[in-house]
C-alpha cells in the first residue's frame, strides 16, 4: 500500500538549561503537533538540530517519538556523512517502529551522482519500510538530486517511495514527476517547505513544514486548500506563510525557537555552535509576528 505522509510537521528539539534533550518537554511538543494538524512527524530533521545530536541521541529521539506518537506515522531522518552510519540508523528506525525513513545527500563530501546513488541504495536496501530522499541543495553545498538519479533509484529500490523537494526548482519537479510517473505510478512528490501552491500545481501531494511549529492553523489551512486544488483560494494563506518564512529565515533555527517561545512554547535555545537571537533581534521578531493577521487564529502555549 503506498504511503502518503500528508502534512508532515518537523518538530524542534527542546533542550534543558544543561543542553541535554528535555524529553518531558519533547512529549508536550509532540502532543501539540498532533492536536494541531500533523498527519505525520519527521524527526529529527535539520530544523530539529539533527547534526548537533550524537548518534545515541538521534536514536533516542526517534524511539521516543515513535512511542509517544502512537498510531501517527513517524518518519525517521537518518542523513549522515557516512553511508554505514546512515544505514545503521535506518535499520534502527525500522526496528523501533518508524513508518518511513528519509535521507539527503552525504554531509561534507558533496559526492558526484554515482556515489550519491550508491549511498541511497545502501540505505534503502537495508530496510523494508518506505524510503524518501530529501533534495535540499541550498543546505548541502549544492549537492542535489536530478530526475535521472531518481529513475535509477526506482529501478534499484522497490521501497523508494518519493522525494521531498526543498530546491524550489519547478522545472526539475515537473521533469521528476513526468519521468517517475511512467516508472512508478505511486511515486510521491512532497514539498520540502511551505511554498505549497506552486508545488501543488506541479503535483506535490504532501508537505514538510517547520513553520507549523509556530503557526499550525495557517499551515493546515494552506495544505488543505492545496490538496483540494483550490489554488486561487489558497493564495491568501500562501502569502501569509511566505511572509512568516521571510521573518524567521534570517535567524534560522534560533528564530524558530524564539518564535516558539513568543507563542508560549519555550523549548530552550539552540545548541552551539548556533547562538540564540540577541535581545534586539527578538524584539524585532515579536513586532514582525504581531503585524501578521494570521497570528490572531494561532494557538498560544502548549
Amino acid at each position: 500500500m503506498p504511503f502518503e505522509p500528508g502534512l508532515v510537521h518537523t518538530p524542534l528539539t527542546p533542550f534543558a538549561a544543561d543542553r541535554s534533550i528535555d524529553f518531558k518537554l519533547y512529549g508536550r511538543m509532540i502532543d501539540f503537533h498532533l492536536r494541531h494538524g500533523a498527519d505525520a512527524l519527521a524527526v529529527p530533521m535539520h530544523v530539529g538540530e539533527s547534526v548537533s545530536l550524537t548518534d545515541d541521541e538521534r536514536r533516542a529521539v526517534i524511539k521516543f517519538a515513535v512511542e509517544h506518537a502512537g498510531k501517527v506515522p513517524v518518519i525517521a531522518h537518518v542523513s549522515d556523512a557516512g553511508t554505514g552510519i546512515a544505514t545503521a540508523l535506518a535499520r534502527f528506525a525500522q526496528s523501533s517502529g518508524a513508518a518511513a525513513v528519509i535521507a539527503t545527500t552525504p554531509y561534507y563530501w558533496t559526492p558526484p551522482p554515482a556515489m550519491i546513488l550508491e549511498h541511497f541504495v545502501q540505505i534503502g536496501s537495508a530496510i523494508d519500510i518506505p524510503f524518501f530522499v530529501l533534495n535540499a541543495p541550498d543546505d548541502m553545498a549544492g549537492a542535489k538530486i536530478n530526475a535521472a538519479l531518481a529513475l535509477k533509484l526506482i529501478q534499484r529500490l522497490p521501497n523508494f517511495a518519493g522525494l521531498v523537494d526543498a530546491s524550489l526548482d519547478w522545472q526539475f519537479m515537473i521533469e521528476l514527476l513526468t519521468d517517475t510517473g511512467r516508472a512508478r505510478s505511486d511515486f510521491t512528490l512532497l514539498a520540502g517547505n511551505e511554498l505549497m501552491v506552486s508545488a501543488s500545481a506541479i503535483g506535490a501531494r504532501g508537505l514538510f513544514s517547520a513553520v507549523a511549529t509556530i503557526a499550525p492553523t495557517l499551515v493546515r489551512r494552506l495544505y488543505d486548500l492545496c490538496r483540494a486544488q483550490k489554488l486561487f483560494e489558497a493564495r491568501a494563506a500562501q502569502e501569509e506563510v511566505a511572509a512568516l518564512r521571510q521573518i524567521v529565515k534570517p535567524g534560522s533555527i534560533a528564530a524558530l525557537k524564539a518564535a516558539a517561545r513568543i507563542m508560549g512554547r519555550d523549548c530552550g535555545d539552540p545548541r552551539p555552535p548556533l547562538l540564540p537571537l540577541d535581545e534586539t533581534a527578538e524584539k524585532t521578531l515579536v513586532a514582525d509576528m504581531a503585524a501578521l493577521p494570521a497570528f490572531a487564529d494561532e494557538p498560544r502555549g502548549w
